[in-house]
């Protein structure tokens, strides 16, 4: 058995001989003396100048070994590199509730060594460095750390999710997770959608209810199945836009004035007017949007919203940018895809960002998230997902007061 606690300005690790499957003290101590260490979980490897020498207050017995897990370093711990396998030394905040589920996930998975393995600088766990990673989010990952069989694939999307606010050097992981979704049967388009067109009243409670179970099991989905719902959705709340334009390539003539570029826009949307905006589709990633701590008494955007916001306001640069000759190089390239003698016109586009969940704000929260949006209301949407489903409650709500009003509370099917 495995214990981590502290002591008296030590981080200690504690084995004790238990079990059908426990290691013999003697073995430890065999290994220590000839190999110069001992490894225990695959996780923890110890020198033997790391066995603590003072044992009386620990309980010490023949069955238990006790090794010092991390040292003094001011308001931290920091647990040598070797000792779990890193590329730097680990730095732990000191009472921040540290026990073997800190270090090691079911199946004798070491969470540190995930982490490392994403990055490329050390790992701070709390404190107030701008890398460190806040408490209250590590002990968020620890509870949603993958139990599963695509354990590879989908600890490392978590984790990135997590972790990108802090280091620069994150790898891709979604993408890897994404590349493994889609090899799975892709989602169809509920067959329901064109059935809720004919009925007014009856399919935003049917987007309502389908968007609120999305939401339930958002991570079974692919980047791409998740985008084709929601726009599908998006088409029957905003009923202007007439057509859909995917993997739009907009000119981009600044990024290198020695060589013209093109950037691709996810999804576009054209209005009956042949008005074109832009919509951001991000999967409902929790606490994807505001810092858990303040910056001179402010929440303020984390990378995932403030990424967002510049990559939409890029596109509609170039978008604008590139005029009529991007207008008609648009209708000839997509004309399969837009009515009959259609005319795009790019006369001050828009973006929608439909990004994370606001539920558990705080109310300062709230107020923050208010004031960034309003700072890009002129050219850009911001919507959560809550603030979704609350925008479908209310229109919901409107519908049964207009029955009302004309003497028919009934609804008509």
């Amino acid at each position: 058995m495995i214990d981590i606690f502290e002591d008296n300005g030590h981080l200690l690790f504690r084995y004790e001989s238990s079990g059908f499957y426990a290691v013999d003290p003697s073995s430890i101590d065999r290994n220590l003396k000839e190999k110069g260490e001992v490894t225990f979980n695959r996780i923890f490897t110890f020198e033997a100048n790391a066995v603590l020498d003072d044992l009386d207050q620990h309980t010490f017995s023949e069955d238990t070994r006790t090794f010092v897990l991390g040292v003094d370093d001011g308001i931290f711990y920091r647990v040598d590199r070797k000792i779990l396998g890193l590329k730097h030394d680990l730095r732990i905040l000191k009472g921040m509730g540290i026990d073997k589920s800190t270090f090691v996930a079911r199946r004798d998975i070491s969470i540190f060594r995930k982490i490392d393995a994403l990055i490329d600088e050390p790992i701070v766990i709390g404190g107030d460095s701008e890398n460190a990673i806040p408490v209250e989010d590590f002990e968020e990952l620890l509870r949603n750390f993958p139990t599963s069989t695509e354990l590879t694939h989908y600890s490392g999307a978590r984790i990135t999710r997590v972790l990108k606010d802090y280091f620069g050097t994150i790898s891709d992981a979604q993408k890897k997770l994404d590349d493994y979704l889609n090899k799975r049967k892709s989602i169809k388009l509920p067959s329901r959608v064109e059935f809720v067109r004919e009925y007014e009243p009856l399919k935003f409670e049917y987007i309502r209810e389908e968007l609120s179970e999305m939401l339930k099991n958002a991570d079974e989905y692919t980047e791409k199945d998740w985008q084709n719902l929601i726009v599908s959705f998006l088409l029957l709340i905003f009923p202007k836009y007439v057509a859909v334009l995917q993997k739009l390539r907009v000119k981009d003539s600044y990024s290198d004035p020695q060589k013209t570029k093109y950037r691709e826009i996810d999804l576009t949307l054209v209005d009956a007017n042949g008005s074109i905006d832009i919509v951001e589709i991000k999967k409902p990633f929790a606490r994807c949007l505001l810092s858990t701590g303040k910056y001179r008494d402010n929440y303020t955007p984390k990378k995932e919203l403030s990424g967002s916001v510049m990559q939409a306001e890029k596109y509609i640069f170039h978008l604008s940018k590139w005029g009529r000759d991007g207008e008609l190089h648009i209708v000839q390239k997509r004309k399969s895809e837009l009515p009959p003698d259609f005319e795009i016109n790019i006369t001050n586009p828009k973006a929608m960002i439909l990004i994370g969940r606001d539920s558990d704000f705080t109310g300062q929260q709230k107020f923050d998230f208010e004031i960034i949006k309003r700072k890009y209301a002129n050219i850009i949407d911001i919507i959560t997902y809550d603030d979704l489903l609350r925008r479908l409650d209310n229109i919901i709500s409107m519908i049964d007061s207009n029955y009302a009003k004309l003497g028919n509370g009934d609804k008509k099917t």
